[in-house]
């Protein structure tokens, strides 16, 4: 049997259907005694550590909570939220960063029969009003007294009254006015408060009340573009992707044992973003699902630390942490005496015998020798137990996923978006191809729209267009937007004659032939194996003057491994040829430098306009610019002082580049290109 067959077959306790809060309460029942949440001491006023509730972790050290103490806090945080006004016909807001609170608040409302709204602790004071006033959120989590100021800053714009703010830290309401301290709770408060009133059949009956077809959550769209949008996601929705990633990743039968995947016995550090759907489901819904440990990062910034005290065995994250993890790794090398050209010469054999069919007695030597100097050692210094990384919310470059590959830390990348809960399509563990986002999982049906049929993309023949997609995991629309909903899909009988299909369709599967097609407005590539290859965003395609269209997606890929590049954004809409914006990393050039014995400027802006150090990243544009064909190549670049951030609003919370921001906020360094 194939594994695709074994994968569609796959029967287990974890596969189910059930909403989010039965999900819980059935793998605590399994796992009872199994640790469910690690939080890490010293960093937050937690109010629920309390004697009898959560116990104080050491500072700067783990303590654990098992399933069966988790379930008890989140039984009595879903009474508590009943006691300050949480019905079946209230939107909750979480208004904080990922921490083990998030968790127990998001299920703890859940069971109380709420929808979850979430919003970014990074969300300017509009989004916030925004993203409280357009779902109506009656009820909002905060996480500290930063965001309950802000919150109350905004309250008096809002078009509809909070009936309570509960903070996750212990805080104090000095300055703050009887009406709005009235409104404020803490955790530990309303965890008290669900610990007098909590009643087991009330409980149940809060759960059974809640059908799968129901409003789980509302997620908004990262808003590159427009407005922000609130993805409808039923229980439906979510469970169901749980089940379609755990066939593909769980403990199956005829899978070697060795073979990485998700179970029981696995542990994955969290710190992306749980506001954002994909830690959401794979982070959160589907390791609470299989029994698994989830531990929470202190923040990004901390994580070579973090990884070393959690040693977890997976984890998830978006491209853009593996460049830099990868950056961090080199660094690692260098600092336990691995000279720079060692460190090279390991990632060339590792990716050549990755590469190679039958490495022969030869090559194995070698990768022995290069695991010894250097691979043994990133692995130890990233916890020294990951078997292997899910990478999605974002492109991967083939070519850094192919070094991490080589170094025996494998990266699964995947694919989807807020409207599918998210996943569409991931690798395999037992079958992973670089260069893709694997084949869809099960009950997903794609669709190829846009007649390129019988393209080749990287030398392999294909189908490229739109990725159109039909499924269970799909949400039906926009939160009152019945317009944005109606444009996001297309009628199955409008599905042009010359698109092709693959995956799972209707007949085989729970659904109906005349389900609408949902539209990625994401331009891929179905290779003959059923893997599918991403190309780009339709709407970041650049169309040159010339006529010719550019993904600038690959070519920025490129760069992400690339030694002296922290970030490039490729641009040319509307124009002649094709340019770049590129930031340095200005420690490798600094290192560069010295050994050059050049003397460069202090500013990072006077570094930049150096003809030596741009002369050097010419050579670094001239090599890219090999793999492209001539009108894809960067005719001239600049050099950019300022790296993309969240903090100055070039980057997503989820780390995708706001193209338009990054053109106004560096306009005069584009016009400087294009200028005759």
């Amino acid at each position: 049997m194939s594994w695709q067959e074994a994968e569609r077959e796959f029967v287990d306790d974890v596969v189910a259907r059930e909403t989010l809060p039965e999900t819980f309460e059935r793998s605590a029942e399994r796992n009872a005694d199994r640790i469910a949440q690690q939080y890490k001491g010293g960093i937050y006023d937690r109010s629920l550590v309390t004697e009898g509730v959560v116990d104080p972790a050491p500072e700067g050290a783990y303590a654990d909570l098992t399933y069966a103490e988790t379930r008890s806090i989140i039984r009595r945080l879903a009474a508590g939220f009943r006691e300050v006004g949480v019905d079946d016909d209230t939107r909750v807001a979480i208004y904080a960063g990922t921490r083990m609170e998030w968790a127990q608040a998001d299920f703890a409302a859940l069971s109380a029969g709420a929808v979850v709204t979430t919003v970014y602790a990074s969300s300017s004071p509009d989004q916030l009003r925004y993203l409280l006033e357009d779902p109506e959120a009656t009820v909002v989590v905060a996480e500290n007294r930063t965001l309950l100021d802000e919150i109350i800053a905004v309250r008096d714009d809002l078009d509809h009254a909070l009936d309570a703010i509960v903070t996750m830290d212990d805080v104090d309401t000095d300055g703050l006015d009887t009406t709005e301290s009235d409104l404020v709770y803490t955790l530990g408060d309303v965890h008290a408060l669900g610990d007098d009133a909590f009643d087991a059949d009330a409980y149940e009956s809060w759960l059974d009340a809640t059908a799968m077809d129901d409003l789980a959550s509302l997620i908004y769209t990262s808003g590159t573009t427009g407005q922000p949008k609130g993805v409808r996601l039923t229980h439906a929705n979510f469970r169901t992707n749980v089940n379609q990633c755990y066939k593909r990743f769980g403990d199956r039968p005829d899978r070697d044992p060795d073979a990485p995947g998700i179970s029981t016995e696995t542990t994955t550090l969290s710190f992306l973003p749980l506001a954002h759907v994909f830690e959401r489901m794979a982070g959160h819904y589907m390791m609470f699902a299989a029994g698994a440990t989830v531990g929470y990062a202190e923040s990004p910034d901390t994580l070579r630390d973090d990884f070393q005290l959690v040693r977890p065995t997976t984890t998830t994250s978006v491209p853009r942490v593996y460049e830099k993890l990868y950056d961090a790794i080199r660094e690692q090398a260098s600092e336990s005496g691995v000279k720079q050209r060692i460190f090279e010469w390991a990632v060339e054999v590792g990716q050549t015998h990755h590469e190679t069919a039958n490495p022969g007695t030869i090559l194995d030597a070698k990768r022995s020798l290069a695991d010894k100097l250097v691979f043994s050692s990133v692995r130890e210094a990233i916890g020294g137990n990951v078997d292997f990384f899910i990478s999605g919310g974002g492109s991967l470059s083939a070519e850094l996923c192919a070094l991490y590959h080589a170094m025996d830390l494998p990266i699964l990348e995947g694919y989807g978006l807020t409207e599918t809960s998210p996943v569409i399509s991931v690798n395999p563990p037992e079958e992973p191809k670089v260069g893709t986002i694997g084949p869809p999982v099960v009950d997903t049906e794609v669709a190829i729209d846009g007649g390129m049929v019988g393209e080749e993309v990287a030398g392999i023949p294909g189908d490229v267009g739109e990725l159109l997609v039909r499924g269970p995991q799909v949400a039906d629309g926009y939160w009152n937007r019945p317009d944005a909903s109606a444009d996001a899909f297309t009628p199955a009988d409008a599905l042009p004659g010359d698109a092709v299909t693959a995956g799972t369709p209707p007949s085989d599967r729970e659904g109906d032939p005349d389900d609408p097609w949902f539209r990625t407005g994401d331009i891929v590539q179905l290779r003959p194996d059923g893997y599918i290859a991403f190309r780009e965003r339709a709407k970041q395609l650049l169309v040159l003057s010339t006529g010719k269209n550019v993904a600038p997606g690959p070519i920025e890929d490129r760069f992400a491994a690339n030694e002296f590049v922290e970030q490039c954004v490729v641009l040319g809409d509307s124009r002649k040829f094709v340019s770049a914006l590129l930031v340095p990393n200005f420690e490798r050039v600094a290192s560069w430098a010295e050994t050059r014995g050049i003397d460069l400027p202090e500013e990072r802006k006077a570094i930049c306009r150096d003809d030596r150090v741009r002369d050097r990243f010419q050579e670094e544009v001239d090599r890219v610019n090999e793999e492209f064909e001539p009108y894809e190549r960067i005719k001239k670049f600049r050099l950019v002082p300022e790296e993309f951030s969240e903090e100055n609003d070039l980057l997503t919370p989820t780390m995708k580049k706001k193209r338009r921001n990054i053109l106004d906020r560096f306009a005069d360094d584009v016009e400087m290109i294009y200028e005759e």
